[in-house]
């Protein structure tokens, strides 16, 4: 009797669990159903066989499995790699962002991340199933009129596509961001103060500035008129700048698509045309951003310690070394220049006691010796493929769970010490 009125109970009881809101509330309602049952059998809080049965039961039926991370299209990953250096930053004549799109999409789950696209990296990245290589020198760099197999770089182009892979390069996008491959590569050096060797500008459409004179304000009225009447699609404005005693010196913004008729509207003008000025405007610099870096240091080391702490940071156990003129192992180093891959053409010309790249030429590490700079040269990608640990870190916390990052196993710079 006891036991078939404590099933039954007992048994009533948990169907009322799932509207429990804590552990507190359940075991109350155990014990209301266990006294009514019986009021001479034993309170069931107080049993310890009834909390060592029902209690893991009741954690159970609490917990709410975690829901699965959502997935991400490759659109949405794409915004996340902008985030984090927005493309704009790249030089010009560098071929950036989505360079093989596949034209079924697919969920992004596993990104592949490499110095450069090798047919190993492409082995591993098939090894993996990756929906994405990350490739920081892109691999498709010059105009392709043709896919064909004897290529090595069009074959990886074709078994991209083929295996439904996409591939992304920053290249020099990451160079110039903020916090990117060039702060990486002197910060092995030790802390100081950074700053940029060759600002980089805010994007936007060029655009020109056109000054001229005219006698007064009612001979400016028409001019005005006429040059916005003629581009309809560009916004022209002027300004007086200027009162002058032989009259007023106006200015109009114009683009470089608006720019040939605008100036074929002010020589109409007989006194437009006697001081029309054409300047070129710059776009407003962005702090902390460009390409190369100067760092000083807080500290003081030497041409030897340097050395080693490049070797450390770049995971190298030799690197190329040739002393600035005047200099030894034991000189002191302040102030270093550092420009990832070749860097010769920005470090050009920076006064400091030593530059750190990947390549330079001979007659380039002649030149910098010459002007009183050691040289450490560490081969092109050796002084690039470590950021890829922080690219690592910082895609792991954008990107939700269910997308995994990996570095490439495969890759590494074509030249050795033997």
């Amino acid at each position: 009797m006891w036991s078939r009125q404590r099933t039954t109970s007992t048994f009533l009881a948990f169907l009322r669990i799932s509207r429990a809101q804590t552990s507190k509330e359940i075991l109350s309602l155990t014990c209301h159903s266990s006294s009514s049952s019986s009021s001479s059998s034993p309170s069931s809080c107080s049993s310890g066989l009834h909390r060592s049965v029902h209690q893991p039961l009741l954690s159970r039926l609490l917990s709410t499995p975690p829901s699965p991370s959502p997935l991400m299209e490759l659109k949405k990953v794409l915004e996340v790699l902008e985030q984090f250096a927005p493309l704009s930053l790249a030089e010009p004549w560098d071929n950036v962002g989505l360079l093989v799109e596949p034209s079924r999409p697919r969920p992004i789950s596993t990104i592949l991340l490499t110095n450069d696209l090798t047919e190993a990296v492409m082995d591993e990245a098939e090894a993996l199933t990756c929906d994405l290589i990350v490739s920081y020198h892109p691999p498709l760099f010059q105009p392709i009129k043709r896919l064909v197999q004897r290529d090595w770089k069009q074959r990886l182009a074709v078994r991209a596509l083929e295996g439904g892979i996409a591939v992304f390069s920053p290249h020099t996008s990451w160079d110039s961001v903020r916090g990117g491959v060039n702060d990486w590569l002197v910060a092995g050096l030790g802390c100081g103060q950074v700053s940029v060797l060759s600002q980089a500008l805010a994007s936007g459409p060029c655009r020109f500035k056109l000054e001229f004179k005219v006698r007064n304000a009612e001979e400016l009225q028409p001019i005005a008129e006429q040059l916005k009447k003629e581009d309809s699609k560009t916004t022209l404005t002027h300004s007086v700048n200027s009162c002058e005693a032989e009259g007023l010196v106006a200015s109009v913004l114009c683009s470089d698509t608006a720019l040939p008729s605008a100036v074929q509207t002010l020589l109409q003008h007989g006194v437009a045309s006697q001081a029309l000025a054409i300047l070129k405007t710059e776009q407003p610099p962005l702090p902390g951003h460009g390409q190369g870096r100067l760092i000083v240091l807080d500290q003081s080391v030497t041409v030897a310690t340097a050395v080693e702490k490049m070797k450390s940071h770049l995971g190298m156990k030799h690197l190329r070394l040739a002393l600035g003129s005047g200099h030894t192992l034991e000189s002191t180093v302040s102030r270093a220049a550092g420009c990832a891959g070749s860097g010769a053409s920005v470090l050009k010309g920076v006064r400091a006691d030593l530059y750190v790249t990947g390549e330079m030429s001979h007659h380039e590490v002649l030149d910098a010796v010459a002007s009183g700079a050691s040289v450490i040269l560490s081969d092109h990608s050796n002084s690039e493929r470590g950021f890829l640990a922080v690219v690592k870190e910082k895609l792991g916390a954008r990107l939700p769970d269910s997308v995994t990052v990996a570095i490439s196993k495969a890759d590494w710079d074509p030249l050795e010490v033997v």
